[in-house]
């Protein structure tokens, strides 16, 4: 199983009029990297621990982020929901029978 990458720092920069969801481990050079590149309304927060993506957006959805920042979270959030679900195993048996002679499965 792929182990996910986890973070420290978490929140919202706006570049160009679009508002993104960033996350990074060290606050001071991801806000410098930001600032380097024309963002504003840099807010980014300190996780209370490390996190999956997923985590921290949920943790930001607790944090009650409102405007444009908030729509990109719930964004990102209904996303990174979509593709967690989608990892998730799920076994069908329907289309399949075993074979009376050998006992092994044969697809219907």
């Amino acid at each position: 199983m792929k182990q996910e990458k986890l973070f420290t720092v978490a929140g919202t920069a706006t570049q160009n009029g679009n508002t993104k969801v960033r996350f990074a481990n060290d606050l001071v050079a991801r806000i410098k990297i930001l600032n380097k590149n024309n963002c504003t309304d840099i807010n980014l927060v300190e996780l209370p621990s490390p996190m999956t993506k997923l985590q921290a957006l949920q943790y930001l959805t607790e944090q009650g982020i409102t405007g444009d920042a908030g729509y990109a979270v719930a964004n990102k959030l209904a996303e990174k929901s979509k593709i967690a679900k989608k990892g998730e195993v799920s076994i069908k048996a329907s289309g399949v029978k075993a074979s009376a002679k050998t006992g092994t499965p044969v697809v219907a």
